[in-house]
């Protein structure tokens, strides 16, 4: 308030005094009550700063949060594996379990600490001696700020390890109905393990190769099948792939499949290469339709999909179907086939800095050559699914349309090379038919499903392979 307002308003007040009967001067008043007021905006704002820096220092476990505040809870609290009693060989050693739940830390990531909220809630899922080594899962109860949350934490060991040798290790959600873990090197094998629910049956396999009808080989390692226990073991054989050996489980609980894919852990060995040679990828684009693509990001795009699907280069067919752009980035249709096996189409774009996998799909080598290919978009450098989906059509069709599941079939606008882009919905289940100049269809392939997991090898998931 300037000392002219102050002053006009100060006479104003006397004027209107002396016309009413008030003892006293109402300025003093007035200017105690301001004074007041701008003490108590002061203190509101201060309050106000408090409370957000306590904020963050309490979601981020920087300021201790009382044990009465109620925490809001996220979707990962419940667990449908630790239901029930501890499994494993270890379940009725008590003083054993006491001591690993000791053993576990509290968790960091970038939003913060995640504390362990109650040790007496901390429950052991499992803990057995397994070949080579000790393992337990932990479920954890944790606390981030006002978030409640719970985790599983692989916990692993040599033979007959003391809770305190025990190394915490990888940890997944706690609301995962499967789990997996595997450790393995080259020369010695290694073990695997799979949890489902109590009462579910679980089979362990071993990748062997990929059958020309279009389905993946594999051994069986172990079965839990009549046991009720839910829980899957094997030894794993030495492997020197890239990527360590090629693992699937199948959980069924309740006579329904919940679990069918790969076999997560950490494999240490030799970086293999896979990358195909120079006379290979020549061989390879000669059929090519559509623009010329470098052939450093060709190889960049053949060496991922070979790593991806365990295959050597030196036992291998590599055909180009198309080479475009996508996204306005080089872009790639391509198949291998290993000897005397089935077809895996891989879809790619980017450069040799970083490329995106658009496609992984097992096919059937009989008429491969006659399929249209479709496969849907997520947003660039993003996982947000799309309806947008791109086709490219065998050399012989002439048309291409997409049948959405209960529509009517759709033509899509091909270019000169065969490509060519509509929409669908995302969670539509579509097909894509390829026809002559007269219309006889030559071949339909389903348009695959967006994948929630590319971890595994391809055709090991029913979103990456065609059988039909």
């Amino acid at each position: 308030m300037t000392p002219h307002v102050e002053t006009t308003l100060r006479d104003t007040l006397r004027a209107e005094a002396d016309t009413v009967t008030v003892a006293d001067d109402p300025w003093p008043r007035f200017t105690q009550r301001e004074k007041v007021h701008r003490r108590a905006r002061r203190f509101r704002a201060g309050v106000i700063a408090a409370i957000l820096a306590a904020a963050v220092g309490i979601q981020t476990n920087l300021i201790p949060l009382p044990g009465w505040v109620p925490g809001i809870a996220v979707a990962s609290s419940p667990s449908p594996l630790a239901d029930g009693p501890t499994r494993g060989a270890l379940a009725a050693d008590h003083t054993w379990l006491n001591g690993l739940r000791r053993q576990v830390t509290d968790l960091h990531d970038p939003q913060g600490w995640w504390r362990v909220t109650d040790r007496d809630a901390i429950r052991i899922v499992y803990a057995d001696d397994i070949p080579g080594r000790r393992i337990a899962l932990v479920f954890v109860p944790l606390r981030l700020g006002v978030i409640t949350s719970s985790t599983l934490i692989w916990f692993s060991g040599p033979p007959g390890a003391e809770p305190d040798q025990m190394e915490q290790g990888g940890n997944d959600t706690a609301d995962t109905r499967v789990i997996t873990w595997m450790e393995s090197d080259p020369n010695n094998g290694g073990a695997a393990v799979v949890i489902g629910p109590a009462g579910s049956t679980v089979t362990i396999s071993s990748v062997t190769g990929y059958a020309p009808e279009g389905v993946v080989e594999s051994h069986q390692l172990s079965s839990s099948a009549g046991t009720g226990t839910g829980i899957g073991v094997a030894q794993v054989p030495p492997s020197r792939l890239v990527g360590g050996p090629a693992l699937v489980a199948l959980v069924i609980h309740d006579d329904t499949v919940i679990y069918e894919g790969p076999i997560f852990g950490s494999w240490t060995g030799p970086d293999t290469s896979h990358e195909p040679t120079d006379d290979m990828l020549a061989a390879a684009v000669r059929h090519t339709r559509g623009l010329v693509i470098d052939r450093a990001i060709l190889a960049r795009f053949v060496g991922s999909a070979l790593q991806d699907s365990r295959l050597s280069a030196r036992d291998v067919t590599i055909r180009v179907r198309w080479c475009g752009r996508i996204n306005d980035k080089p872009a790639a249709l391509f198949t291998i086939q290993p000897r005397d096996g089935g077809v895996i189409a891989y879809a790619m774009h980017g450069d040799t800095t970083g490329w995106r996998t658009g496609l992984r799909l097992l096919l059937p080598a009989d008429g491969v050559d006659q399929r249209p290919i479709a496969w849907r978009m997520r947003v660039e450098g993003r996982e947000t699914r799309t309806d947008r989906v791109i086709v490219v059509a065998p050399p012989d069709a002439a048309t291409v349309t997409v049948t959405t599941l209960g529509g009517t079939p759709t033509p899509v606008t091909l270019d000169a090379s065969g490509f060519g882009a509509t929409t669908v919905p995302p969670t539509r289940p579509a097909t894509v038919t390829a026809h002559t100049a007269d219309g006889t269809t030559l071949a339909s392939t389903p348009i695959p499903a967006f994948e929630t997991n590319t971890g595994g090898l391809p055709g090991t998931t029913p979103n990456t392979r065609i059988t039909g």
